[in-house]
């Protein structure tokens, strides 16, 4: 005699880009019109919970996704406000109590979403507060999109909208590669967010397989690629992985992606004083960029504790760019934002971290 299946697991709905979710309710008997009522309430509306439902969907429908779905979104679990009110940076808890940060930034006209697509990273950039924790786990597609709705929800207050995303939170997104994707698929919807794929920016430390897949799936999202070295002793330095996957082998990678999806590469360098912001090091830059569709994002660095290296000065800086330009190489200055709260990558989980443990154990934290 078999013994009787178990009966599914219930789905977060946030999880399922519109496809998948109509095939959950194709499944009940329900077609693309429900499957889209739902979504448009999930993502128009903004419903958070199952029982919102109630009044915007047929009642049985409702009673199947309270048997057999559920909606989840993470709690806040420590916020703070630049001194310039232009930046807000959130701690987010999930629901096994893993942490995540999440920054909004305001620019004029604009705003701006930095979301996490990991708890932690694997990849181990020294200078990066993230880096320095290690990874925890992914995250999943729902994990990755309420991040977002919980931004929209602050700006839809104060009557703004989301314009920018960019996938430069903790995590290495291409190591997510999946979760990632299907966050994407959520939030270019035209029935739900509606968020313009070119407004939307996925930063790599340079997974080579993940951007050949970018580039062989025609995925509608800009690519950054962090570099920070010119060659590869001086790369994999600072960014580990640069000894997995060699700059001949990254750049050959990027080469293939701009070409094939006829698109420019934004290409990262965080400026350390006296390390890699030098005349010299911008010449290595140009000769291995030189031909290529480019534009480098240069980053003063952004201090950490696990980190010595200081920022590079505003002399520096120019002195950088102008080797660049004379490559024929586009540049541009990234503005910091929230220094003064921690809103680098990993440095308000971190510190809130070090608040907790340095304050006396409870009983329970004791036994």
């Amino acid at each position: 005699m078999q013994p009787a299946s178990s009966p599914p697991s219930p789905v977060n709905l946030y999880d399922l880009p519109r496809t998948a979710l109509g095939e959950l309710l194709a499944g009940w008997g329900y077609s693309a019109f429900h499957r889209d009522a739902l979504w448009e309430a999930l993502y128009r509306q903004q419903v958070d919970s199952i029982d919102a439902l109630e009044g915007l969907l047929r009642p049985d429908l409702v009673k199947r996704l309270r048997e057999h779905s559920f909606l989840r979104r993470p709690a806040v679990h420590h916020e703070s406000f630049s001194s310039d009110g232009y930046t807000h940076k959130l701690l987010l808890r999930q629901h096994d109590g893993q942490t995540i940060e999440t920054v909004l930034m305001r620019f004029k006209g604009r705003a701006t979403v930095c979301v996490s697509t990991q708890a932690g990273c694997a990849m181990g950039c020294v200078f990066c507060a993230t880096g320095q924790m290690g990874l925890a786990r992914h995250l999943s597609p729902g994990e990755i999109v309420t991040q977002v709705l919980h931004v929209t929800g602050i700006l839809r207050q104060s009557g703004e909208s989301l314009r920018n995303i960019v996938l430069m939170g903790m995590g290495e997104p291409l190591h997510n590669y999946d979760a990632t994707m299907e966050a994407v698929d959520i939030l270019v919807d035209q029935l739900g967010l509606a968020i313009g794929p070119r407004f939307i920016t996925l930063s790599t430390v340079g997974v080579v397989p993940g951007i050949r897949r970018l580039a062989d799936e025609d995925r509608p999202v800009q690519l950054a690629v962090s570099l920070h070295g010119a060659t590869d002793a001086e790369r994999a330095a600072l960014v580990p992985v640069g000894k997995r996957w060699p700059l001949d082998e990254l750049m050959e990678a990027c080469r293939y992606y701009s070409e094939k999806r006829k698109r420019r590469i934004f290409f990262e360098w965080t400026l350390i004083a006296g390390k890699n912001d030098t005349a010299e090091q911008g010449h290595a830059l140009g000769r291995l960029l030189q031909g290529m569709d480019a534009h480098v994002n240069v980053i003063p660095l952004n201090p950490t504790v696990g980190y010595g290296g200081t920022p590079s000065s505003p002399e520096s800086v120019r002195t950088f760019q102008d080797v660049l330009a004379s490559y024929g190489l586009p540049s541009t200055v990234r503005q910091r934002r929230g220094i003064d709260i921690d809103a680098g990558c990993g440095q308000l989980k971190a510190a809130v971290e070090r608040q907790r443990r340095s304050l006396p154990a409870t009983p329970r934290e004791a036994s």
